[in-house]
C-alpha cells in the first residue's frame, strides 16, 4: 500500500523525467552486419541457435554484430560445433512484440532449434507492462519456441539492474529498478517451472567500459561477458 501511494505521488515527476530522458538520450543504431549464417569450421555436431529480443540483442551499443552478444556467443559455440545461427531482434520491443517478430520471421532451415538466447524485459519496464501480463507473455513465448520451433533449451537473460543505469536520473532510476526487480523475480520463477528454460543472471559490472555511450545499453565488453555466461550456463545445465 505504501509503495502504491508513493508511486501515485511521484507519478507526475516520473513522467516528466521519462520524457526528458527520451528527449536527451543518444539514439544509437542497431549493430551492422549479417543476422544469419553458418559456421562449419569444426567437424563437431551440427547445432541450430537463435538469438531473439530487444535492442540489446540487436546489438545497440556495439558497432558490428561480431562484437554484439550474438556474434560473441556464436564464436564460442563454433569451437565445438558446426553452427547455424540466426538473430531476430529489434529495438523497443516488449516480450509480446518479440514473439510477434519471431512469428513473422523466416526460421530455418534447421529444426529443432537447439538453443535460444532471449533478451526481453527492459521495454516491458519502460512501457509499464503489468506483472500479470508479463507472466502471460513469458508463457506464450516459451510455448511458441518449444511447440512450434521445437526449441530444446531457452536461455532467458535476466533484466539488468536498472537502478544503476547512468542515463536515468533519480527518482526515475529507483522506480524502474524496482519494476525490473519485480519482473526479474517472475522471470526466474518462470524458468524454474519450465525444464527447458534457463535463467541467466547478467553478472556484468556497472563500470564505464561495460556501458555504451548512451548510458543505457551494453558495450561490446559487456556483450563478451554476456555471451560467455550464456555459453557456460548451457554447459552447466547439461552437467
Amino acid at each position: 500500500m505504501f509503495m502504491r501511494i508513493l508511486t501515485l505521488l511521484l507519478a507526475p515527476w516520473l513522467l516528466y523525467q521519462g520524457k526528458q530522458v527520451r528527449a536527451q538520450t543518444i539514439r544509437l543504431p542497431e549493430a551492422s552486419g549479417p543476422r544469419e549464417g553458418l559456421r562449419q569450421e569444426q567437424v563437431g555436431e551440427h547445432i541450430s541457435v537463435l538469438v531473439i529480443g530487444d535492442s540489446a540483442a540487436a546489438g545497440v551499443g556495439c558497432e558490428s554484430q561480431a562484437d554484439a552478444v550474438c556474434g560473441q556467443w556464436v564464436k564460442l559455440l563454433e569451437h565445438h560445433h558446426q553452427v547455424h545461427w540466426q538473430l531476430i531482434a529489434k529495438s523497443s520491443l516488449t516480450c509480446s512484440g518479440v514473439l510477434e517478430l519471431v512469428k513473422q520471421a523466416q526460421i530455418g532451415p534447421s529444426k529443432p532449434i537447439n538453443q535460444v538466447l532471449v533478451s526481453v524485459g527492459v521495454n516491458d519496464v519502460t512501457q509499464r507492462t503489468s506483472l500479470g501480463q508479463w507472466k502471460r507473455n513469458l508463457t506464450d513465448l516459451t510455448e511458441y519456441l518449444t511447440e512450434t520451433l521445437a526449441a530444446e533449451t531457452i536461455i532467458f537473460s535476466s533484466l539488468p539492474p536498472m537502478q544503476h543505469f547512468p542515463a536515468l536520473p533519480q527518482p526515475l532510476r529507483w522506480f524502474v529498478g524496482l519494476q525490473a526487480k519485480r519482473l526479474n523475480k517472475a522471470l526466474k520463477r518462470h524458468c524454474e517451472a519450465h525444464h527447458r528454460c534457463i535463467y541467466l543472471p547478467l553478472n556484468i559490472p556497472f563500470e564505464s567500459k561495460y556501458m555504451a555511450e548512451d548510458g543505457f545499453h551494453p558495450s561490446k565488453h559487456a556483450a563478451t561477458l554476456w555471451a560467455a555466461n550464456a555459453f557456460q550456463a548451457v554447459n552447466l545445465n547439461k552437467g
